[in-house]
């Protein structure tokens, strides 16, 4: 299927390269054993000894991206209430490689893969404090490091409804009747087409791929921020239905500060929209526990 999905690589990096590229600009790093931990759209990820991980774009849409994250992370810490990867160090592209390159302190933990609801629930204060905060950053600073400015136009609910009914048409043999059922029930009864505009600095990404989780099951950090961008919060506060059982959700929105109707409308769409296109390259990649793990966050997500 080369070619054919938006998360096709432009440029693989494998093991050999990265500890070549590494070991040029980074000579101190250079004795340690170097290990591929996966990829996701836009980048290859590699664990160097036990305490860095590098990132590496796949595609030349993520060069701003590493670029910009370079700028802006380490300006994150005074907000952050919870682990993420702080860059140290700064890689440049070069013959042998087309792309800039950052390596990040390792943040420890586990996917949160098959957690029981007793064991979500138990994050929603830690999440809602640590979107809040985020949540908090100054716009103008976020802007000024290269941000983007929802540039995926998430207030315009309309248009993702049809991507999501073109999506599912794809996973749908994937899905049991019931699971599919209730997904295009929610779609039909989906009657607002925008919500109004609001600005905040998100991390725009957040789903099971980029949680850590300690050994207790409760989310000890954040990765990949490749995403972050500037528009509406409802974008990360998604995870308070896909990730959270119904009943910790008032916790969480208690412990953010609130949310009205409409953001709470743009966040359920949100976390049913991302679990299916998880779901779509799940499949593609025939990786059972990620598309059984997206599907339970999509029924959890139109759960109350």
């Amino acid at each position: 299927m080369g070619g054919t999905n938006v998360w096709d690589a432009e440029w693989e990096v494998n093991e050999e390269q990265a500890r070549t590229l590494i070991g040029r600009q980074f000579p101190q790093l250079s004795s340690k054993q170097v290990k591929r931990l996966g990829w996701g759209w836009d980048n290859t990820v590699f664990l160097i000894g036990d305490e860095y991980v590098f990132r590496f774009p796949r595609r030349t849409i993520a060069v701003g991206s590493i670029r910009m994250e370079g700028k802006l992370l380490p300006k994150l810490g005074a907000y952050m209430s919870i682990s993420y990867p702080k860059p140290l160090f700064y890689g440049e592209a070069s013959d042998e490689y087309p792309a800039p390159f950052l390596g990040y302190a390792y943040v420890p933990g586990d996917f949160p893969i098959g957690l029981t609801e007793e064991r979500r629930a138990l994050s929603a204060e830690t999440l809602a404090k640590f979107l809040r905060r985020l949540h908090e950053f100054p716009v103008q600073a976020a802007l000024k490091c290269g941000v983007q400015q929802d540039h995926r136009s998430l207030t315009d609910i309309a248009s993702r409804k049809v991507k999501l009914e073109g999506f599912l048409s794809k996973v749908v043999e994937h899905l049991s009747p019931e699971e599919s059922g209730v997904i295009e029930a929610y779609i039909s009864r989906l009657q607002t087409d925008r919500v109004e505009a609001v600005n905040a600095l998100l991390h725009g990404d957040l789903h099971f791929k980029n949680m850590l989780v300690n050994e207790n099951g409760i989310v000890s950090g954040i990765i990949d921020w490749g995403d972050l961008s500037v528009g509406h919060p409802a974008c990360d506060l998604s995870v308070a239905y896909s990730f959270l059982p119904p009943y910790a959700r008032g916790v969480f929105f208690e412990t953010y500060g609130g949310a009205d109707e409409e953001t709470k409308l743009l966040a359920r769409l949100i976390a049913v929209y991302i679990p299916v296109l998880i779901l779509m390259q799940a499949v593609d990649d025939g990786n059972e526990a990620i598309a059984a793990e997206a599907k339970s966050n999509i029924m959890r997500a139109l759960s109350d």
